[in-house]
């Protein structure tokens, strides 16, 4: 199996390398052969795509497949000629394979009668039930991985989405990063039983941490 900085993959057609990079930098329309380089280019456009979809997602919005795929679209579609696109190969991480690729479509049409048509609109006025509703898409949509990059910031993106038509500010998520991260790796892992409260407390911070910061300014 071919290595790729955070993922293993099995080596098809999506997990071709910009010459002169090393096998750090995934074949790209903008031929970039730096990592720091594509990294700050895929932050810059996800923050375009943010202010974009904020505009696009009202607060009555039921999010569906194609919406997810709509949004990695419109995020990474002027970087990767496969952006928006279930992937095609096999990934894992710390020894955990998410999805198989020929399972991805039927997953996510299942999410989409599932999960997200029971928990979006995010419009609960009860912090509970916000935090439920935000911990389990979260979980579900990366235990699925639907894409060949960026699942992580494209789940935040659609939690910041439904934390908005929740009424909430547009959530700091600080605390899924540094030392947590292993932890909130685990979280993720314990949706496969259907455990979301790891995650759920991992929101309950989130939340707790935006407000505080909010009421500040």
């Amino acid at each position: 199996m071919k290595k790729s900085g955070r993922y293993k993959t099995d080596g098809l057609a999506e997990d071709q390398y910009e010459d002169g990079s090393h096998g750090l930098v995934l074949q790209n329309l903008r031929h970039i052969q730096d990592k720091l380089e594509i990294e700050e280019i895929e932050t810059c456009e996800l923050y375009r795509a943010t202010d974009k979809l904020t505009e696009i997602y009202d607060q009555e919005h039921r999010f569906t497949a194609a919406d997810i795929c709509n949004m990695h679209e419109n995020w990474l579609g002027t970087v990767y000629g496969w952006a928006g696109k279930y992937r095609q190969v096999t990934i894992s991480k710390g020894g955990f394979t998410f999805a198989l690729p020929r399972f991805i479509p039927q997953l996510m049409a299942d999410f989409e009668k599932s999960e997200l048509s029971r928990y979006t609109p995010c419009n609960f006025a009860d912090r509970e039930e916000q935090v439920q509703a935000l911990a389990i898409v979260h979980t579900e949509l990366l235990l699925i991985h639907p894409f060949r990059e960026g699942n992580g910031r494209l789940s935040r993106l659609l939690a910041m989405l439904m934390a908005l038509q929740a009424g909430l500010p547009p959530l700091d998520f600080s605390e899924f990063e540094g030392e947590r991260k292993e932890e909130y790796f685990a979280a993720v892992r314990k949706g496969l039983d259907r455990d979301y409260r790891p995650m759920e407390k991992f929101f309950t911070a989130v939340i707790s941490r935006t407000l505080q910061a909010y009421e500040r300014k």
